[in-house]
């Protein structure tokens, strides 16, 4: 790990702390507030299992833990050094499975590129547009990672998918990981994915690919949460949570 890895993890664990702190206090600010509407979401409909697919050092999971959610979560990371910071996380908490895996449309082997941020990593090549937004997500290193799906995930620990959430952020690699369920989507309770407006990383399907996809497969947005913007302030990016029109 370089030294300056090694501080953006520091950097990560730090914005966590901040964001942990805010969501406890039930402040409207940056991430948590969207993780108490996420939580109150999961809640309405049932859902006890989140599929934490692209989890990084685990921010996802602990602020969704923070904001009141107490069911089962499954995160999945390829990088050997996330992996080991969210499994030290993950070992305090007897209902959060970490994984040490890429998630895409069939079981394998494949290289990853990492990112200066490590957050930014991915099987897919970077665009310029996204590095003259975000220069401190070039990539620096590369890493040979064992590729599962999310039906294996689904099938190997008893997951019930119409009580889970699926939530992708695997940094254009969102249409591969759709495949990898297969027949899930559709059964899945809900989706919650990266949606891009431009291409920032190459070939990556975009937001209306992606909520075309979900229309056609029984979901609604039911959130949409402001992600990266460029020095313009054009929005590049959003997250979104999509839930089934049956279960409404």
């Amino acid at each position: 790990m370089t030294d300056q890895s090694r501080a953006n993890r520091v950097r990560e664990t730090a914005k966590l702390v901040i964001r942990r702190t805010l969501q406890r206090a039930d402040l409207e600010i940056g991430r948590g507030s969207y993780a108490s509407r996420l939580v109150r979401t999961l809640d309405s409909r049932g859902i006890d299992t989140v599929l934490d697919i692209g989890a990084n050092v685990g921010q996802y999971a602990t602020l969704t833990r923070s904001a009141g959610f107490g069911g089962r979560i499954i995160s999945c990371e390829p990088l050997s050094g996330a992996y080991a910071e969210i499994s030290r996380r993950a070992a305090h908490d007897d209902r959060w499975t970490a994984l040490n895996v890429a998630v895409g449309a069939e079981p394998g082997t494949a290289t990853i590129n990492v990112s200066e941020n490590s957050y930014s990593s991915s099987l897919r090549d970077m665009t310029s547009a996204h590095l003259d937004a975000a220069p401190q997500s070039r990539f620096i290193a590369t890493e040979e990672v064992p590729v599962t799906t999310v039906t294996e995930i689904v099938t190997t620990h008893g997951v019930d998918p119409s009580r889970a959430l699926l939530k992708i952020d695997t940094q254009g690699f969102e249409g591969e990981v759709l495949r990898g369920a297969g027949d899930l989507i559709g059964q899945v309770a809900a989706i919650q994915l990266e949606l891009s407006f431009v291409e920032l990383y190459a070939d990556q399907l975009l937001f209306d690919e992606l909520v075309a996809q979900m229309a056609a497969d029984g979901y609604r947005i039911q959130q949409l949460e402001t992600g990266i913007s460029d020095a313009s302030g054009r929005m590049l990016q959003v997250d979104g949570l999509f839930v089934r029109r049956a279960d409404d």
